[in-house]
């Protein structure tokens, strides 16, 4: 097992821990809110569908999102390109 910091560590291959915990919850509901704003996009608004996708975003890296990657994820889902957001049950680390 090698420690990263405080609630963090690596064990074969994965991360552990409470904050790895964190981090893949967030991931799975980041996924959970695009699929909600993909079957909801034809009924929002070009604005509506945009502040979902910054807000999707914005729950997974506790960041501001990058303008551009909302931008193009926001075309891609009224296009009808479909997102997928896999979120595992592990992290992997390299």
């Amino acid at each position: 097992m090698t420690f990263i910091e405080p609630g963090l560590y690596v064990r074969n291959g994965f991360a552990e821990g409470p904050l790895a915990d964190a981090a893949l919850s967030r991931a799975a509901r980041a996924g959970q809110l695009l699929d909600e704003l993909q079957e909801q996009a034809p009924m929002m608004t070009d604005g509506q569908l945009r502040d979902g996708v910054h807000r999707a975003l914005r729950r997974f890296t506790q960041e501001q999102p990058p303008t551009c990657q909302v931008d193009s994820l926001t075309a891609l889902i009224r296009r009808g390109v479909r997102i997928d957001w896999p979120a595992s049950d592990r992290l992997p680390c390299a």
